[in-house]
């Protein structure tokens, strides 16, 4: 052991390296400003200075939305993994096993059903940290047996969207859990109950041209990216400069293009109003 770390150990009031921990602080992505964690988790993972949303994951994000006691995960569907054999720089299983490593995860989509301030409900949540929430065969199949488990069990399903759209290892069968969503969320109303969607940061390519746009109700996170196609995309085919903000959660509000933004800490109880409103309509 050297000089100084005989000093540094024997001086009280200095904390030891092994003492302090690692993840202390977190650093806004919306202002760059160091938070630290605790503040950050106590606040929703919302900036206490900018008001910028931060990304969660599943399990937050039930926490936060269903009352205490209440939350039951649901079984993933089991599906064919790596259907086509797809490789890039990497083989597609590995990926996906880099993915649940990260995650501790099956796939992008979970499925919970509990109350959210005493209405049943059915809830699935995208996780944009597993391969940035792409929808593939197993998110497919979980969003269908969400809605299954909603019209099992008489209730509203929820769905909170976070994708950078279609899993391109999948191909085609990515894409054609387009129209497979559709049909569930048919079913769903058929079944006479409502389809709720919670826009939250990014939501674009298939998953917004399928099931995060047929909602009864579109609610957004304030400051959600919303779209198809990038901005730099549609500016080179169209050659003319967008409007700020185009594409935020604020201006497709403005454009009638969703229903209302709403602040996580005031999500849980407008989550419960909306679907109050909904069944009472519905049942009379």
């Amino acid at each position: 052991m050297s000089w100084l770390n005989r000093v540094r150990n024997a001086i009280p009031f200095i904390a030891r390296k092994a003492e302090t921990p690692d993840n202390l602080w977190h650093k806004c992505t919306g202002c760059g400003q160091m938070i630290f964690q605790k503040e950050w988790e106590e606040n929703l993972s919302v900036c206490p200075r900018c008001d910028h949303h931060g990304r969660i994951g599943p399990r937050l994000r039930f926490a936060q939305v269903f009352d205490e006691g209440t939350m039951k995960l649901l079984p993933a569907p089991q599906v064919r993994e790596d259907p086509l054999k797809f490789r890039d720089s990497k083989r597609y299983t590995d990926r996906i096993k880099a993915a649940r490593a990260q995650t501790g995860e099956q796939d992008a989509l979970l499925n919970a059903s509990g109350t959210i301030e005493g209405h049943q409900a059915v809830v699935g949540v995208q996780d944009f940290a597993f391969m940035g929430g792409s929808m593939g065969t197993a998110v497919g199949a979980a969003f269908v047996a969400g809605v299954r488990e909603a019209v099992k069990r008489r209730c509203p399903y929820v769905i909170f969207t976070a994708a950078g759209g279609a899993r391109m290892q999948e191909g085609i069968l990515s894409l054609m859990q387009m129209p497979r969503a559709t049909v569930a969320i048919q079913q769903l109303r058929a079944a006479g109950q409502p389809y709720i969607v919670v826009l939250t940061d990014p939501t674009t390519g298939g998953v917004t041209a399928s099931y995060a746009m047929l909602g009864d109700i579109q609610i957004a996170e304030p400051g959600a990216l919303i779209a198809f196609a990038g901005a730099r995309v549609i500016e080179n085919t169209i050659r003319e400069k967008l409007p700020e903000g185009f594409q935020r959660a604020e201006y497709l509000l403005d454009h009638g293009m969703i229903d209302m933004v709403t602040h996580r800490k005031d999500l849980r109880a407008t989550l419960a109003r909306t679907i109050g409103y909904l069944t009472a309509a519905r049942a009379a």
